[in-house]
């Protein structure tokens, strides 16, 4: 079956709103069905499912995420914005920017996106619009937050397993850029309320209600919730646990502070986060196993040497062959979610990369970026569907709201993929 007819039925698959794992499985399956000689049957196909799986890196992304429900039902994430409004909460747009430095450092616990958007969104969306800021403005500020380019990450995991680099190197290129994509929003927030005001009375009523209590009182409180990412990251950056090794830490660490210090779960609620927990994952698990096996099916009908062959023949010159690829990343992240468009188009993109000189790490974020992108763009854009959700406003409002800031994640995209230094310098 040619390659050009199998992409074409996935494609079909999903403007059939088949789900994506299983539009994967029938576009892995078909070659093998209608070509008995060709080696991918169904047997390797549900082989490669289980196998795929079985991977000791990928057990880190369901505790990143068990990890995130935890701290969010502990209320960890209000203690991190409470500390960061005690600083920045005077300043202009300060509120707005304690958000978005909120989402960096619940990205940094969860690792990832749409998690941070929930747990961070729920409790600041509604203390937003109360000191008067405007509904579409608070949802598309917290969509907007990428803490999923902070580490640790789960698309740099999944980048790490599709691509055999170490998770851990891409965890520390990843700080770099995930401080400048930060900076260029609260830019934003400062430039949006500048022109459109703000209501200064509640603001400094709620702000120095933090005041009172004092800088010390705010920091003890703030203190364990503030500890947590320098806990998960330490262990990794410093050898003492890997990547996976860590995310089980942090599962065990919100329990002790959300149970033992902040007291704001009871052994009765750790069901219920285990359930939600359950209910995250199981889709994305079954999106891994579908995803690993395409990938396995296409490199035997070798499409990612025909693709790469094609590219370094059409474009020869780095710098448009760069523009190209985050052209089609772009689009790429607009109609399908991160995990399997990174597991899919990994084994096609990286030897062109390579070929062309480009540190793999380097790719790695400069892909993960560009998906993460999609995350604030229709029509799969899931932080705008979650934050509808906590908001009840339309997608397409939010997403006009978060035009401006689609244009400082571009920026940032060109910033990171003609300056390596920006992801290479930890290293």
């Amino acid at each position: 079956m040619p390659a050009a007819v199998v992409f074409i039925l996935f494609v079909i698959c999903l403007i059939i709103a088949i789900p994506v794992s299983i539009a994967l499985t029938i576009a892995s399956v078909l070659p093998g069905a209608f070509d008995p000689s060709f080696t991918a049957s169904g047997q390797f196909v549900i082989r490669s499912m289980l196998g795929g799986i079985d991977s000791f890196p990928l057990l880190a992304v369901p505790m990143f995420v068990l990890s995130g429900i935890i701290m969010a039902r502990g209320g960890i994430s209000k203690k991190l914005f409470d500390v960061f409004s005690y600083f920045l909460g005077k300043l202009t747009a300060g509120l707005p920017c304690a958000v978005i430095v909120t989402c960096l450092f619940y990205g940094a616990i969860s690792g990832s996106g749409p998690a941070t958007v929930a747990a961070v969104g729920s409790m600041t969306i509604p203390i937003l619009i109360e000191l008067g800021y405007d509904k579409d403005f608070s949802a598309a500020i917290v969509a907007g937050g990428l803490g999923v380019i902070i580490p640790p990450s789960i698309p740099f995991i999944m980048f790490g397993s599709a691509s055999g680099e170490s998770v851990s190197d891409l965890f520390i290129a990843g700080i770099i850029p995930g401080l400048l994509i930060g900076g260029l929003l609260m830019v934003y927030a400062v430039y949006y309320c500048k022109k459109n005001g703000e209501d200064k009375e509640k603001i400094q009523k709620v702000v120095g209600e933090l005041h009172e209590k004092g800088l010390l009182k705010v920091l003890k409180e703030s203190f364990w919730a503030l500890l947590s990412p320098v806990i998960i990251l330490g262990c990794i950056y410093s050898g003492i646990a890997s990547p996976t090794e860590a995310a089980v830490i942090s599962v065990f660490y919100a329990l002790i502070v959300s149970l033992f210090i902040y007291k704001t779960m009871t052994f009765k609620d750790i069901w219920p986060a285990l359930v939600e927990g359950v209910r995250t994952y199981a889709p994305i698990m079954f999106i891994l196993a579908a995803s690993i096996a395409f990938s396995r099916v296409l490199t035997l009908m070798q499409i990612p040497q025909m693709v790469s062959t094609w590219i370094l023949t059409h474009f020869t010159n780095k710098i448009v062959l760069l523009l190209v690829i985050n052209v089609f990343l772009l689009i790429v992240g607009m109609v399908m979610d991160t995990t399997p468009a990174i597991l899919i188009l990994t084994p096609i993109l990286l030897p062109i990369v390579t070929a062309v000189g480009m540190n793999p790490i380097h790719f790695g974020i400069m892909m993960v970026v560009n998906l993460a992108i999609g995350f604030v763009t229709p029509p799969i854009g899931v932080n705008l569907f979650v934050a509808s959700s906590l908001t009840d406003i339309p997608i397409m409002r939010i997403s006009k709201h978060a035009m401006p800031m689609i244009g400082y994640f571009l920026v940032a995209l060109l910033l990171i993929t003609f300056i390596p230094a920006i992801s290479l310098a930890l290293i």
